[in-house]
């Protein structure tokens, strides 16, 4: 047994998917799209869940351990290419390859942590987390697509904790590959059936490429570095230790309050203005990011959020909902500091924000042939602007992830103490509200957390 802070590793167990003759429909072997080769070298997603269950170690390693473990093999069988590993051949594009005998990692662990702690919308160093992802092999040659890890909290609960090769599959497709997991360890048994939305489908003939992006894509990935430069293994990214995570929730009641209000500013403006988008999600973001530029202090002229979009229904033909992979585009809302500052800030970043999702109407894919190089120049520290990013959705509905133990008390999105994206979903006991992730500095936190609850004070 390994030692890691106030971790013990277990065991470490290779989960090969169940024998199934019959099964002729899952891929061994799977091509990247243009989506996927996107995000080829970029860091993996990693989310946590926390399921609070009052029992000891030896009832969780007799009982709750043997149901994961098998319904996770069940489950591998329709998601075959999760146990593969990604290559890149010559004279080949990356490839997701799956040969009998390969497996997912599961880890499984032991900690003494504070369960509650970290499973309540508490202030917590962002590295406490880290122990509860496991890592995912990689290397210049290969790179495997998943790894899951459960850690115990004895007599208190445990949580689940996933990593996943972003080129591979995005938010959307975790999520269903979780909940199908969910599902089969909750019916138990030898279940192998699922519901049609939680089927996959890893048809890629659904993805056309008219403009030759994923030729753009591989090019820039082959010289960069290079010339020739084929290599798999993912970027690491660090966490400073001065970063905390805090969780926020905007509530149905505060939602439809904050809709009122932009509502009777807008009637002020003209028609063009009264037009702008007021959905929940809209107005999360904007609130966030307001609350947010005024925290960090920030002195950039232009400031930049990323808004991310489900592509799948918007491509010609759409592709079906539960296809498998990557289908996630997005364009930048776009607003001068002082402006979102003002009087009229929140008005301002919806603004900014509706005309992003406005500009997928002019085509989906619109300034995709640019989007590698963006996301490059901002790994690299180049630009010259705060940008922040959205990352999940409520869509998602996560807290619906239930393996038969109840929802989960807390899910986090761990990557984002690396990318500094902004996380919301759907909130746990507010079937209309949404709950908001940081990671921030501490005292840019408490500033955040004073500015975020006064805003809805006054409302």
């Amino acid at each position: 047994m390994a030692t890691h802070n106030s971790l013990k590793i277990v065991e470490v167990y290779r989960v090969v998917p169940l024998p199934n003759s019959q099964d002729t429909t899952t891929p061994k072997s799977l091509p990247l799209t243009f989506f996927d080769v996107l995000w080829l070298r970029f860091a993996p997603v990693q989310r946590v869940f926390f399921y609070e269950t009052f029992i000891s170690i030896t009832t969780f390693l007799d009982s709750v351990l043997p149901k994961l473990k098998h319904s996770l093999s069940l489950t591998l069988q329709h998601f075959l290419p999760l146990a593969g590993t990604l290559i890149w051949p010559p004279e080949s594009k990356p490839i997701i390859n799956y040969k009998e005998g390969d497996a997912v990692s599961f880890t499984v662990a032991e900690s003494n942590a504070n369960f509650y702690n970290l499973s309540v919308n508490n202030f917590v160093q962002a590295v406490e987390y880290h122990p509860l992802v496991p890592d995912l092999a990689t290397s210049h040659e290969r790179a495997k697509v998943l790894a899951l890890q459960v850690t115990m909290f004895p007599n208190y609960g445990f949580c689940i904790g996933i990593t996943a090769h972003h080129a591979v599959l995005d938010g959307k497709s975790s999520t269903m590959f979780m909940k199908s997991w969910a599902h089969l360890c909750k019916l138990g048994g030898n279940a192998l059936s699922l519901v049609p939305e939680l089927t996959p489908s890893f048809d890629r003939m659904v993805i056309k490429d008219p403009a030759g992006l994923e030729a753009n894509f591989l090019n820039q990935w082959l010289n960069l570095d290079g010339p020739h430069n084929k290599s798999l293994k993912v970027w690491e990214l660090t966490t400073p230790l001065d970063l905390v995570r805090g969780t926020f929730e905007l509530t149905c009641t505060k939602l439809e309050k904050l809709r009122q209000l932009m509502k009777s500013v807008l009637e002020e403006n003209n028609n063009q203005e009264q037009a702008l988008r007021l959905s929940r999600l809209t107005l999360t973001c904007a609130y966030t990011w307001v609350c947010l530029v005024k925290a960090e202090g920030l002195r950039d002229t232009d400031l930049i959020l990323f808004i991310n979009a489900d592509a799948r229904p918007r491509l010609e033909p759409p592709t079906p909902a539960n296809y498998f992979g990557n289908g996630v585009t997005g364009h930048l809302a776009v607003a001068e500091r002082n402006d979102l500052l003002g009087e009229k800030g929140l008005a301002v970043a919806i603004k900014a924000i509706t005309e992003a999702i406005r500009s997928l109407d002019y085509g989906v894919l619109s300034d995709a042939e640019n989007r590698l190089s963006h996301l490059l120049t901002i790994k690299k520290g180049e630009v010259a602007h705060r940008i922040a990013g959205i990352a999940g959705s409520p869509r998602f509905e996560l807290y619906n992830t239930d393996f038969g133990w109840g929802k989960p008390t807390k899910v986090e999105m761990i990557s984002i103490d690396k990318t500094g994206a902004i996380r919301v979903s759907e909130s746990r006991d507010d079937a209309r509200g949404i709950e908001i992730g940081l990671v921030l500095k501490k005292h840019e936190m408490e500033v955040f957390a004073s500015l975020f609850a006064k805003g809805l004070e006054v409302l």
